[in-house]
């Protein structure tokens, strides 16, 4: 374990804490002279930081509908995927795929669809939905990030859910169909209960993944337009790297792991609570 533990002391614990001591000063990242502020960027960010309150909502907000909708999808194509189709793992290993790819490369992949590969369609078709200007307009963009994130996290989910359902109890399944439950009993009454541990696990990684993101919001959207659709943590960067103000950037960073650890937390207790044992 000891070199386990030194390891997750240097990368984890030793930054986590220095962290910390940068968010109460006036660092800029670059100088040597460092002045100690206490909490005045705390109250700075409370108060004052417009930029940084309207990044949260709207991490909130696209971490809601993302959530909701990859954890719906994935359950659904594992469900479909749990039957006993033609070239099943096949199709298993296409809808996974995406997660492998990385963000940043995603996002410009879906940069270059969204622009040149949906312009042309539309011309050709003269589909409206085809001729949005997806990148271009609030409403757009969030729904662009909204797709690029599902199409990437939808198979992981999935994964998770396929080997919930394989997991299930047979001889409680039997027993069910016997008792007369039919496909829609079965689903809403039987698996859905029992795959609550799955759902918790997926519902947690989910929230933590699209509240983080910042790969896929720097590639996609570059957070417009007119900072329309930045995420905290591309807010976060923003603050420290472009306009060197380090030790503010920090102190952002820090009530954001608070307040990702309180929802993220109240989740795990809320979907807990409605585990059952088989």
């Amino acid at each position: 374990m000891g070199p386990a533990l030194i390891m997750y002391v240097l990368i984890i614990v030793a930054p986590f804490i220095l962290s910390l001591y940068y968010s109460m000063t006036d660092w800029n990242g670059v100088s040597s002279k460092i002045g100690w502020v206490g909490f005045e960027n705390y109250k700075t960010i409370v108060t004052n930081d417009t930029d940084f309150a309207r990044s949260f909502w709207f991490s909130t907000k696209i971490t809601f509908v993302i959530t909701i909708l990859t954890n719906v999808l994935g359950f659904a194509l594992a469900y479909l995927l749990m039957k006993r189709l033609k070239f099943r793992n096949v199709w298993r290993t296409v809808f996974f795929l995406p997660n492998v790819l990385g963000g940043l490369l995603l996002g410009f992949i879906w940069q270059f669809i969204f622009t040149k590969g949906f312009d042309t369609i539309g011309q050709l078709t003269n589909i409206p939905l085809f001729k949005l200007s997806w990148l271009g307009t609030e409403a757009t963009a969030f729904w662009g990030l909204v797709i690029v994130s599902i199409w990437q996290g939808i198979g992981y989910v999935m994964v998770i859910y396929i080997a919930g359902l394989s997991s299930l109890s047979k001889e409680m399944q039997e027993a069910a169909e016997i008792d007369g439950a039919n496909g829609f009993a079965m689903l809403f009454r039987i698996k859905l209960p029992m795959l609550m541990s799955s759902i918790t696990v997926c519902f947690f990684l989910t929230i933590n993944w699209t509240y983080k993101m910042f790969d896929l919001n720097f590639s996609l959207t570059n957070g417009g337009p007119f900072k329309s659709s930045q995420s905290v943590a591309f807010n976060i960067y923003v603050e420290a790297f472009s306009n060197n103000n380090y030790s503010l950037g920090t102190a952002k960073a820090v009530l954001f792991f608070l307040a990702v650890v309180l929802i993220t937390s109240t989740q795990v207790y809320i979907t807990k609570r409605l585990e059952v044992e088989a």
